[in-house]
């Protein structure tokens, strides 16, 4: 073999490793920005009237305290949960015509920056409205319904709904339609991105699913 082999092979194999590290770099994926919770609040607020989107704060309301029960209470709600709700948006997992529509036109930084802002803020509270069936609502929360299978919320979402960080919601105080309408939606399966919710709802009647709802409500 000629002496000039192996020197040659030793280069074109460095230049080899030194490109496709390159590529790699370039490649990774862009580590996440810290979310500014000042950006969020200024977004929400204000919205973009040059992207079409309008400001948060008209359905949900001053600070994320909708005032409007259709529409969740976001103040106080869990980052990683907000921002999670925001990207499933976006898939088919969770379609809302407004929500879908609004979601797609926030970048990734946005989505972050909207969910730290709302988790600084503080809930108004809420208040159970059904005396009639409170009891019921507060049996299901607290030790679920054994003989369906279904589980105490309380035993994801907390004592006080307060919600576990990055896992699940927080729930106290939130409007009772609201929740009803979301135990439905999992029910139905128009909502798809909590297995666990899909399977517990399905094994809940309508009275079951309102009592809780109500309860939830009043829960500080």
């Amino acid at each position: 073999m000629n002496r000039l082999t192996f020197p040659l092979l030793k280069s074109l194999l460095l230049a080899t490793l030194a490109v496709c590290g390159t590529a790699s770099a370039a490649e990774a994926p862009r580590a996440a920005a810290k979310a500014d919770p000042a950006k969020g609040g200024t977004l929400y607020d204000s919205g973009d009237a040059a992207r079409g989107l309008p400001a948060c704060m008209s359905c949900h309301g001053a600070a994320g305290n909708s005032t409007i029960v259709a529409n969740p209470k976001l103040a106080g709600q869990i980052e990683a949960y907000t921002h999670k709700q925001l990207v499933d948006f976006t898939t088919p997992n969770r379609q809302q015509p407004i929500m879908t529509t609004y979601a797609k036109m926030l970048t990734e930084d946005e989505k972050r920056n909207i969910a730290a802002y709302l988790a600084t803020q503080k809930q108004k509270a809420g208040a159970a409205k059904n005396k009639d069936t409170v009891e019921l609502g507060r049996k299901i929360y607290r030790g679920g319904i054994a003989e369906k299978g279904v589980a105490a919320c309380a035993s994801c979402h907390g004592a006080t709904a307060g919600g576990i960080p990055a896992q699940y919601p927080r729930l106290s105080g939130q409007h009772q339609d609201y929740t009803y309408a979301q135990l439905e939606a999992f029910k139905s399966g128009t909502r798809k991105n909590s297995i666990q919710m899909t399977t517990l709802s399905q094994r809940m009647s309508t009275e079951e699913m309102k009592a809780v709802s109500d309860y939830i409500a009043g829960l500080k």
